[in-house]
């Protein structure tokens, strides 16, 4: 495929992901108007978050199957229009049992996108700009997150709380339409070495398992198992904690946390995958120090963000994000890269199942639960963020001698296959 097709079907990837987290993170944007609507505790608010975390780990199992031996643009395609009708429904839910079950299935319609989207995008891009291209589309994580905090916030502030939920659900059926109508690209066609294969039949339970063997590939879901109980706990909360502790309205929580999220997620995204492409060229773990790097000063950024006052937690809270992001582009790489080609959706599959599963599938209820507990969010949440941020690096760094082995041996195996019929 010619290079201007590439970058359209990367721009179509980055138009979802945003798309993504938008619909994700508008029912954190709106939790004060349904906990209060509802009458609900934190622990209660927190279990909406839990429900789509836990069933998209879980969803992601069958969905990241079907997308290593079937055509990744239909699992796209179909997953994209599922959370969209999800999301419509959850603005016309009446009571808290509905919502519950509209945000689980708004985890079946998601869990298909990220492994089938990372295969697609590791055919188009070479390992030499692949950090930079996952870094672009990891992006849109940021971009979607910041639009669901912020324009749902003032959309809910204005009109109600179910109207965001309206908006954010027709652009996806209108984005499920162009993914249909892609071109697939071979299996392994970006890789140097190795057959271009039109169908693969590689993937099943026990050769997803079996990736847990890589030892790279292990640390690095583990580390981001840490990593992502705080970014779920600390995204879920942080609109709420602004209204508690600042006294912000929603609108305002809403825009501000999005503001943040969007240019610090932005910046930290795009110099993390520019900066490991420029490290690789003398380090082969250039991805995993972009990352350790990354966590450590997030951990320190995250602690005295939590305890600053009004004048100096917008700031720190921005380098923070950085920070935090910088790790996006880089460890998306090096789950394709210590992979070969006809296994990659099942990579991402097992980091989605147990990072999210064991990650931050209930970090948005425990934190809630710990909250209630202690009285004070803004207490829970110092607890648990620097901590495990640094949990993170620990493990990463685990990694540190295995990345170059593990790249080599992928390399070498993909290039011994035996070329299938195209």
């Amino acid at each position: 495929m010619t290079g201007r097709y590439a970058i359209y079907v990367l721009a179509l990837m980055f138009a979802i992901n945003f798309l993504n987290y938008m619909d994700r993170w508008v029912g954190s944007a709106v939790a004060p108007l349904i906990q209060a609507e509802f009458d609900l505790s934190d622990f209660n608010i927190g279990l909406l978050g839990s429900a789509f975390t836990l069933v998209y780990a879980l969803a992601a199992l069958p969905f990241g199957l079907w997308a290593d031996r079937g055509v990744r643009k239909n699992v796209i395609g179909c997953g994209v229009a599922l959370w969209s009708a999800a999301t419509l429904v959850t603005g016309l839910t009446t009571n808290f049992i509905q919502l519950f079950f509209t945000r689980a299935v708004l985890g079946i319609g998601e869990a298909s996108y990220f492994p089938a989207a990372t295969s697609l995008l590791a055919d188009l891009f070479p390992r030499e700009k692949r950090g930079r291209a996952m870094a672009i589309w990891s992006a849109g994580t940021a971009v979607g997150i910041a639009v669901g905090f912020a324009g749902g916030g003032i959309l809910a502030s204005r009109f109600g709380w179910r109207v965001p939920f309206f908006f954010s659900a027709i652009p996806g059926l209108l984005l499920a339409g162009l993914t249909f109508r892609l071109r697939e690209p071979l299996r392994g066609a970006a890789e140097k070495d190795g057959p271009r294969l039109k169908r693969a039949y590689d993937a099943s339970l026990q050769t997803m398992w079996g990736l847990l063997r890589i030892r790279t590939l292990r640390y690095a879901i583990l580390s981001q198992t840490a990593l992502f109980f705080v970014l779920g706990a600390d995204a879920y909360w942080l609109p709420t904690l602004l209204t508690r502790r600042f006294g912000m309205s929603v609108a305002e929580a809403g825009t501000l946390a999005g503001a943040v999220i969007v240019l610090g997620g932005l910046l930290g995204t795009l110099i993390g995958g520019y900066c490991a492409d420029w490290r690789r060229k003398r380090s082969p773990r250039a991805d995993l120090e972009v990352s350790i790097l990354g966590f450590v000063l997030a951990a320190v950024l995250v602690g005295l963000g939590l305890v600053a006052p009004a004048e100096w937690f917008v700031p720190v809270f921005l380098l923070a994000v950085i920070a935090i992001y910088l790790y996006s582009g880089p460890y998306t790489a090096i789950g394709q890269n210590v992979v070969v080609p006809s296994l990659r959706s099942s990579a991402a599959t097992i980091t989605l199942l147990i990072a999210h599963l064991f990650g931050d599938s209930y970090a948005a209820a425990a934190v809630g639960l710990l909250s209630d507990v202690l009285g004070s969010l803004q207490l829970a949440l110092l607890i648990v963020s620097p901590a495990l941020l640094l949990v993170a690096a620990a493990v990463a760094s685990l990694a540190l001698r295995s990345i170059e082995p593990d790249t080599k041996q992928m390399d070498l195996t993909w290039a011994r296959r035996i070329s299938d019929a195209v």
